[in-house]
């Protein structure tokens, strides 16, 4: 759903870095929207051995997607389990934060300085894509969010939300949160593999946990309305008084994918659902390989991603969605000695591969 324009917007934002055990590149592109709700966050070293990577789709509005990309990753760190080493859990608090720090007379006047001309927060005007990089402190002292008063105390957050799929990397682990329909996905060996899954009201858990909290479900939306059962913000979603945040008709409430990363490892993907719609993921893991053999630039490789999933009208909607993508490329021992350890130790468990990646049976998810 969604209003287009007469051509695409095909302008992109791109980037890409480095550091000793990775490099990524990325690329967002507004294409047939009216305007662009995507947002994302890249950050190399959030702290010591410790990169993050998440992609936010907004809908109804894009202050909910730029206020994650500005502030989850800082919950994240800030939290009492991060220090604990219990990263899960941090994790999970950093989502169910965003809906609280969103509230009350602090929340309105964040949202409003994030907002557009479009957006009934505020009259000002953003600039093209939210990128924290380029917004100044990033992951430094995060703000431990006093209460304020004011004429928009009584506010209970916006009905506007954005996705969620957020990948942290700390030492040889990865961990994957979401919450909607933005994927994960890691190439082991060629083989893609789905670290998120999409929250679509034909669940049957997220179906039984709508009704129960009071919705409904027609043409497989939320009462009619929203095509996906996980997200950030939608506090028109999340006014049962009588039920917690988790049991909400829409949550906030992310999986959470823990896996330990080795040798066979290529590459890691997060992406919106403008991406998924038009490549499933072992399509876009062959892509990006076949990509690679001609090019290093990661950024380029997500840019010539968008422009293949674009479409040359708007007829079917498949392709005429906002699109980002964040591709993650884990760079390979040099020594030998790597290659003594792991022949002591017990190969690690890996993740499911993607469904439609095989020709075996596979355990869904």
């Amino acid at each position: 759903m969604g209003t287009y324009l007469s051509s695409p917007k095909t302008d992109k934002l791109s980037e890409e870095g480095e550091n000793d055990t990775l490099r990524y590149g990325l690329s967002s592109m507004q294409g047939w929207r009216a305007t662009m709700e995507d947002a994302h966050a890249a950050i190399l070293d959030v702290d010591d051995k410790t990169s993050f990577f998440g992609v936010y789709d907004g809908h109804g509005g894009k202050v909910v997607a730029k206020f994650c990309a500005k502030y989850l990753h800082q919950q994240v760190l800030s939290n009492q389990a991060y220090g604990a080493g219990d990263i899960e859990t941090s994790l999970q608090r950093a989502f169910f934060r965003m809906d609280d720090m969103m509230q009350g007379q602090r929340g309105w006047r964040e949202l409003a300085a994030l907002g557009d001309k479009m957006n009934k927060f505020s009259g000002m005007i953003e600039g093209f894509i939210w990128s924290p990089r380029s917004g100044g402190d990033v992951n430094n002292q995060p703000d431990n969010w006093p209460l304020e008063d004011g004429p928009h105390s009584d506010f209970t957050g916006p009905n506007c939300g954005c996705t969620a799929c957020v990948a942290l990397i700390k030492d040889k682990k990865l961990f994957v949160a979401n919450a909607g329909d933005s994927r994960c996905v890691i190439s082991r060996k060629g083989q893609a593999y789905d670290l998120s899954k999409d929250h679509k009201p034909d669940l049957e858990a997220e179906k039984e946990r709508i009704l129960n909290a009071g919705g409904f479900i027609h043409a497989g939306r939320i009462n009619g309305s929203l095509n996906l059962t996980r997200a950030i913000g939608d506090m028109e979603f999340k006014q049962n008084k009588f039920l917690s945040s988790d049991k909400q008709m829409v949550t906030a409430n992310p999986d959470i994918n823990t896996i330990d990363l080795c040798d066979d490892d290529d590459f890691l993907v997060v992406a919106c659902d403008g991406i998924w719609d038009c490549m499933t993921s072992q399509q876009l893991v062959d892509f990006i390989h076949e990509q690679l053999k001609s090019e290093t630039n990661l950024s380029t490789v997500c840019e010539k991603i968008v422009d293949r999933c674009l479409a040359p009208d708007t007829a079917s909607g498949e392709g005429c969605d906002n699109m980002t993508i964040i591709l993650v490329q884990f760079k390979k021992p040099n020594s030998s000695e790597t290659k003594v350890e792991e022949e002591d130790e017990v190969k690690p468990e890996g993740p499911e591969p993607s469904q439609e990646a095989q020709d075996e049976p596979s355990s869904s998810s």
